[in-house]
């Protein structure tokens, strides 16, 4: 389960509303064109696109197994987290209505911080698509949701992931466990960054 970030910012109560309600409100489109909230008719795009490790296999908050009911209540819980104020499960599709990637935004209102998960098609990864959307997405988070820190994690053999993280401007913080949703207890790169850290480096 994801963990909030090891820095501890100050929140006033108003602040923390008002990043609830941004949650709740946002239009996803906002983020790009094609993207969606995960509904309930999703689950078997989802499960075929899951269904490939070399898309899912990284990704520890993942529902293991990939069924279609445990996918359907992961997609269940994404809406119950959206109507707090508190996740979002954003999905992208292409021009004719294939699914080519998703993003997982867990959000902790009170402590005006977020973090993401997600992944693209398999043949879509190393084309540079997932990196540019990532920093794109990274900027969307600050800007539209309004946290002031983002706190990511990838498994210590994901070089992929790592490099991008490194390259976005996250700062490294060592290690940390992170719990998978069977219990099982994973040892990960720790990265955050502050929203001002954010601006700094990319205007």
């Amino acid at each position: 389960m994801s963990s909030p970030p090891l820095t501890v910012l100050e929140v006033s109560d108003e602040e923390a509303a008002a990043i609830r309600a941004a949650v709740r409100g946002v239009d996803l489109k906002t983020l790009g064109e094609g993207r969606s909230e995960a509904r309930p008719g999703d689950v078997d795009d989802l499960v075929e696109m899951l269904s490939d490790e070399r898309v899912s296999g990284p990704i520890y908050d993942l529902p293991r197994p990939l069924t279609r009911d445990s996918v359907a209540a992961w997609i269940e819980r994404g809406m119950a987290e959206r109507a707090a104020g508190e996740g979002l499960v954003v999905l992208n599709r292409d021009d004719l209505g294939r699914l080519v990637g998703y993003t997982r935004v867990t959000v902790w209102p009170e402590r005006s911080a977020a973090e993401i998960a997600g992944a693209i098609r398999a043949e879509r990864q190393n084309t540079g698509e997932g990196g540019a959307g990532a920093i794109h997405t990274f900027d969307w988070i600050f800007t539209a949701l309004g946290v002031r820190m983002m706190c990511l994690t990838a498994a210590s053999d994901n070089i992929r992931s790592a490099r991008l993280i490194d390259a976005a401007g996250f700062v490294r913080m060592g290690e940390r466990d992170v719990v998978r949703p069977d219990g099982g207890v994973r040892r990960s790169l720790y990265w955050e960054i502050t929203r001002d850290q954010w601006r700094a480096r990319w205007g």
